[in-house]
């Protein structure tokens, strides 16, 4: 059985990338051949070996259009490779590597995973319908991240009986000591409020940081990514007269992290659109069993993988209050507090590992791979 990831690019940046990538190296460590092929966000077309049983295929992109890595190169080296592989798991959205399929002419098994619907660009929608209308119905299987929202999308009505869910799974988040202590230090021994994200509209930092006006002193709040709104978060900040009380710490490298996801007494997740679908900075935060306050987004997942009143709380999408009293309650009752500290930690480990996922992957593949070999 041979395996590929197809989808989005390279280098990782966002949670789609993560989970192709993930899978890529989980299957192939457990020596199933598992190749990715993605657009290359630097650079023209290479091939990495990650291991005996891994490829890394790295296309040349041209232009970004509305979100999408234009690559004609993808639609060629698929071409070529295509007819090697037992099963294409395609990643969407991704008109690019929806179209690179479809110009294929491959005749063997695809897995479509349904991450997101196309929200932002609508208009734009209309064009790619078609092709999208034809990947649902060429798939043998679509993968949904959360129950919620295969059963939300009004693209997938017509398609339910073959849809299946498989949460995200992420590896604990590594904890190192003396990281740990000097986030502390440098806090002042406040509580600290981490939350995670592009600064752009939909992750709700101005929510955040208008709860943080009404948060005792003794809390602070740590806003980590860069982005576009940073000026205008800063001028919210700076005209709330809260610079005690939020720090946005821009861009988080990878070996920092751990350290905040760890110094932090609760994680939140502001976001107040769809276009956050499932939130894996979340789970992230679960694998160090801190207490979660997210959002009931309609038609998100992301109140599903924080479950209210066990691993957290979920109060309503760009409602500042309502945030503020939801951190209130949870820091200000050390049972509460624990309970959800527990709960979020068990919930992870049941539910949101990478083992889990890759698991739920290859039962997936081999009941397909067995399908197709009864079909021969």
């Amino acid at each position: 059985m041979k395996i590929l990831q197809l989808g989005k690019f390279y280098p990782v940046k966002g949670g789609v990338e993560k989970v192709m990538f993930d899978l890529m190296s989980g299957l192939s460590a457990r020596e199933v051949d598992c190749d990715m092929m993605c657009v290359a966000l630097d650079g023209g077309t290479s091939v990495t070996h990650i291991n005996r049983h891994a490829d890394l295929i790295c296309c040349r992109s041209l232009a970004k259009l509305a979100a999408t890595m234009i690559s004609p190169s993808m639609i060629s080296e698929l071409n070529k490779r295509c007819s090697g592989y037992d099963i294409i798991h395609v990643h969407h959205p991704d008109p690019m590597a929806c179209l690179a399929l479809f110009m294929s002419g491959y005749r063997g098994k695809v897995v479509l995973h349904w991450h997101s619907d196309i929200l932002k660009q609508k208009h734009l929608l209309r064009f790619y319908a078609p092709l999208q209308n034809w990947l649902i119905h060429r798939a043998d299987a679509i993968v949904g991240t959360t129950p919620v929202y295969i059963e939300e999308s009004p693209y997938l009505e017509d398609v339910i009986g073959k849809t299946c869910c498989i949460p995200i799974g992420v590896s604990p988040v590594p904890y190192n000591k003396e990281d740990v202590d000097n986030i502390l230090e440098k806090c002042h021994g406040k509580k600290v409020i981490f939350t995670l994200g592009r600064l752009i509209e939909y992750k709700g930092h101005t929510t955040l940081i208008e709860a943080a006006g009404y948060l005792p002193d003794d809390c602070i709040v740590l806003i980590g990514g860069a982005g576009p709104l940073r000026p205008v978060l800063e001028q919210q900040i700076h005209e709330s007269g809260l610079e005690h009380k939020v720090m946005l710490l821009g861009f988080i490298d990878e070996n920092v992290l751990p350290a905040l996801y760890h110094a932090c007494d609760i994680f939140c997740l502001s976001s107040i659109q769809k276009t956050e679908a499932f939130g894996i900075a979340q789970i992230e935060a679960m694998s160090c069993a801190k207490p979660v306050i997210a959002t009931n987004i309609p038609g998100s997942g992301v109140s599903w993988v924080n479950a209210n009143g066990v691993s957290g709380l979920n109060v309503e999408p760009g409602n500042a209050r309502e945030m503020a009293n939801a951190i209130i309650k949870v820091l200000s009752d050390e049972n509460v507090y624990r309970s959800f500290s527990e709960n979020s930690y068990r919930r992870y480990r049941s539910m949101f590992t990478e083992e889990k996922m890759i698991d739920n992957c290859f039962a997936l593949y081999e009941k397909i791979f067995n399908s197709c070999s009864q079909d021969r």
